[in-house]
């Protein structure tokens, strides 16, 4: 076999670059073992370094192990030569300092960011924090790339160019989102509700399970889940039926026949009134129950009775309670509960 010449320039080549994979691994053994020293530690900037510089030097590592092995035995054939251009080499650091930095600032906000958004009684800081990351690593691998392209004098300016017309059109077609997120904002701040409320926004009425980024969700009386944008509902009216307290005022629309002496009926459903606040758990005593006598209506003496609840979440509860023992009572007073009726006069 024939050592000599172009040959033993490929062997030693090949072993350069075996030697640079062995200590690649032998970088990532020595990484290994210091993720597993800074855990034990008590600041997070150990394992935040470790993490940012770990796989790139062992990336690094390799490639000058192929670099060294290729442009020391003068092994690359004269159609490849284009690859020694300094500037590839250049190109390479700056996109290994764009890992680098990008994967460092990312760890810091996931880390310390959030364990500060999470000392805030909002969660706008949280969003925020979401946001940062999702932004930073964009923003320098763009800056990265038109790094690069100053590198190889390449003109940015159309790509720029490009970029602002890409950054108008991303924002009209994520408008709904942007505005979502803003919505989830002024939601954060202006605290309308919070989770567990019971609110009635547009047409839906339940409990707030939760606020998100686009969107709210809430959970029906009907135990089902209605996810409504954010957007929608900085715009709607909100009811919420948990603030200032718990405590809610129902009020009973009560139908006698006419005949029926009007003070005897108030007089009675404030007795039912004071039962009920005495017998059920529903009812406070404070503010008072009262019974006003409404309208003369076509059919019947109308009252209302307003009488308030301990707390919002039991309407049905309290009315099925109040209306059986108003038909109980009525029924032992010989109060007559009319129905709809029509009196037709024929003229001969």
């Amino acid at each position: 076999m024939d050592l000599s010449g172009i040959g033993v320039n490929y062997l030693l080549a090949a072993g350069v670059i075996l030697l640079g994979i062995v200590i690649a691994f032998l970088a990532r053994r020595l990484v290994s073992w210091l993720k597993s020293m800074a855990e034990t530690t008590d600041t997070s900037w150990d394992d935040i370094l470790v993490t940012a510089i770990g796989t790139p030097l062992q990336v690094i590592i390799i490639m000058l192990g192929f670099y060294f092995g290729i442009t020391k035995f003068d092994i690359l054939p004269e159609s490849s030569r284009w690859l020694l251009d300094p500037r590839y080499e250049t190109a390479f650091f700056i996109l290994i300092s764009a890992w680098i930095i990008s994967t460092f600032l990312y760890s810091v906000i996931r880390i310390y960011g959030r364990a500060y958004a999470q000392r805030s009684d909002t969660d706008l800081d949280d969003r925020l924090v979401e946001l940062l990351e999702l932004v930073i690593r964009y923003v320098i691998w763009f800056a990265a790339i038109m790094a690069i392209f100053k590198v190889f004098n390449i003109d940015i300016t159309p790509f720029l160019a490009g970029a602002g017309i890409a950054g108008i059109a991303v924002a009209l077609a994520a408008q709904d989102l942007i505005s979502n997120f803003f919505g989830g904002a002024i939601i954060t701040v202006d605290k309308p509700f919070k989770v567990g409320d019971r609110v009635k926004i547009d047409d839906f009425y339940g409990d707030v399970v939760s606020v998100g980024t686009r969107s709210t969700r809430i959970k029906t009386l009907d135990y089902q889940i209605v996810t409504l944008p954010n957007n929608k509902i900085t715009t709607n009216v909100i009811i919420n039926y948990s603030e200032p307290d718990e405590k809610l005022r129902i009020t009973l629309l009560v139908s006698v026949a006419y005949g029926t002496d009007p003070l005897k009926v108030k007089k009675i459903l404030l007795e039912i009134a004071h039962d009920a606040i005495q017998k059920t758990e529903f009812f406070l005593d404070t503010p008072a129950p009262t019974v006003f006598f409404d309208e003369f209506a076509a059919s019947s003496l109308n009252f209302i009775l307003k009488i308030w609840m301990r707390k919002y979440n039991l309407p049905d509860e309290s009315k099925d309670a109040l209306n059986c023992m108003i038909a109980e009572r009525f029924a032992k007073e010989g109060i007559e509960i009319p129905f709809p009726q029509m009196d037709v006069h024929m003229k001969k």
